[in-house]
């Protein structure tokens, strides 16, 4: 019993980071399989919840790969829960000098329930939009909560303070003020899914929102927040702040690549295989953001 109470670590183990960047990369999965749910039209493949079918927990032949679709994504979720209930159980022993770690692992692992409850809540009003981006917005605050674990697992929880720059707090004011645009950018998007022809089921409800007009305004806050970046590694660099530097840099490279794939899907008629990689791209547009503002932060002296 000591020998298997003595394989959970006290302190950052590898374990520790294993578990950690996995929960990182299952949230972002499930977030793909739930497009992939979406983009082939198997929002409905299981017309029901928590059950697949009035008469079955599972999916059926008869309903085909639609089917298939939709409860593999349910599916999924069984591996996050085992992921998370893993990781807490990992931290656990640490609870006493490692606060950061329980709280962002309970507060993970609550946030799975949550979403199945949403998911099926989604099913259950035949894909309202509406529910169905609620169900994106937690699935983004989900992987800023696991970005930020994979962070403390690396750079500890000693006190920090907001770096100096020659022009004091402006640095960070303008990563916050580029995060706020990403918000807008990301909450503008979920809009203009809900207007426009991948709705998960042929017979899902629709915004009723003009889609052309949304794709417009969806791409401002995207440019501002690119030349925000741009901005803040103009200062960095000047700075010779090179870890807050390099965050950002990565930051761009992610938010260029979101924008390119954004231009080119709007204009090849939203082709799902793109759409479904500008939703991983607006995930790890979330989860650099997070980074580069983690990275603004140093040990107080």
């Amino acid at each position: 019993m000591s020998t298997l109470v003595n394989w959970f670590p006290t302190t950052v183990d590898r374990k520790v980071r294993i578990a950690a960047w996995t929960t990182f990369v299952v949230q972002i999965l499930i977030v793909v399989t739930g497009g992939a749910v979406r983009l082939t039209a198997s929002g409905l493949g299981c017309p029901t919840w928590p059950t697949c079918t009035e008469d079955s927990l599972v999916n059926t032949p008869e309903m085909g790969i639609h089917g298939i679709i939709e409860f593999g994504n349910r599916l999924l979720t069984f591996l996050l829960v085992i992921v998370a209930i893993v990781t807490f159980a990992l931290v656990f022993r640490m609870r006493k000098n490692r606060r950061d770690f329980f709280w962002l692992t309970l507060l993970i692992g609550l946030g799975i329930p949550a979403q199945a409850v949403i998911g099926g809540i989604s099913v259950l009003m035949q894909l309202n939009p509406y529910v169905v981006g609620l169900h994106f917005i937690v699935s983004i605050v989900m992987i800023v909560l696991s970005t930020v674990l994979v962070f403390r697992v690396y750079n500890g929880n000693a006190p920090r303070t907001w770096i100096l720059t020659p022009s004091g707090l402006s640095l960070p004011r303008i990563v916050w003020l580029a995060a706020v645009f990403q918000i807008v950018t990301i909450i503008l998007g979920i809009l203009t899914t809900g207007s426009g022809p991948h709705a998960g089921d042929a017979d899902a409800p629709r915004n009723g929102l003009d889609g052309g007009i949304l794709q417009s305004l969806h791409s401002y806050p995207a440019y501002v927040a690119v030349g925000l970046t741009l901005l803040a590694i103009a200062m960095a660099s000047r700075a010779r702040q090179l870890a807050e530097r390099n965050a950002l840099l990565i930051l761009l490279a992610v938010n260029v690549a979101q924008i390119v794939v954004g231009i080119v899907q709007s204009r090849t008629g939203l082709p799902p295989l793109l759409v479904g990689i500008h939703m991983l791209l607006a995930c790890l547009v979330a989860a650099g953001t997070t980074n580069a503002l983690l990275n603004l932060r140093k040990p107080a002296e």
